[in-house]
């Protein structure tokens, strides 16, 4: 049973690489990320104000529910198919603002070692991306990797995957909300994005997905 971590910034080519790892390692892929953006989701449409005890009950009187279909993420809040809604850019923006929320984080970081202890257990080994996995949901696996890239580059994917989704934003805008999304990850005071100590580090800048996934596999077999 493996669990291995994926850490990164927005745009560094974690959640594609994570995706790709996971099938071709024949493990299951856990996107953490899309928890945080459900979160955020709920508290937009609800229009709740964004304090510690009102995200705090908000989290405790929410159903969320992931599962596997057809190697896709479906993320479900009470009952709910979210999974497309909470891919947009304002679902990012409200996924750094309530991750930066104690009450959040205690709830999503313990639904995230449950969730990713059985289905590491259920499929013989688990791929969670996140931006905390190696750091505070994970600490103990040895399986660690952060990928970052070029802020230009990470702009650019990011800027790219939204217009796949047929959403109409300038590059520029998106390479101004990927810096504006660095900040508040890095800076926040709890559990802030930064790589572990004991993590490999991964520059993607100029490599393909199947290079990144090769190199971590590489690793990964070699400490086995």
């Amino acid at each position: 049973m493996s669990i291995i971590a994926i850490d990164g910034p927005v745009g560094s080519g974690k959640s594609t690489v994570a995706r790709k790892l996971a099938k071709k390692a024949g493990f299951a892929y856990l996107d953490t990320g899309a928890m945080y953006r459900a979160i955020g989701w709920k508290a937009y449409i609800t229009k709740i104000n964004l304090t510690n005890e009102e995200l705090d009950r908000l989290c405790a009187g929410t159903q969320l529910d992931m599962d596997l279909e057809n190697e896709h993420l479906k993320v479900m809040i009470d009952g709910k198919d979210v999974s497309a809604e909470i891919r947009t850019p304002e679902m990012s923006r409200m996924a750094s603002v309530v991750s930066a929320v104690a009450s959040v984080r205690i709830h999503l970081v313990r639904m995230q070692r449950e969730v990713g202890q059985s289905w590491a257990k259920r499929y013989g080994g688990v791929v969670i991306e996140g931006r905390d996995i190696g750091t505070v949901v994970f600490p103990d696996t040895p399986f660690k990797f952060y990928l970052d890239a070029d802020i230009k580059e990470r702009g650019k994917r990011r800027w790219q995957e939204l217009q796949n989704k047929g959403i109409n934003v300038s590059l520029d805008e998106t390479i101004s909300e990927v810096i504006k999304r660095d900040e508040k990850d890095q800076g926040r005071e709890i559990d802030p994005l930064k790589k572990a100590d004991d993590a490999m580090l991964v520059d993607t800048t100029g490599l393909s997905i199947e290079e990144v996934v090769d190199m971590i596999l590489t690793k990964i077999r070699s400490t086995q």
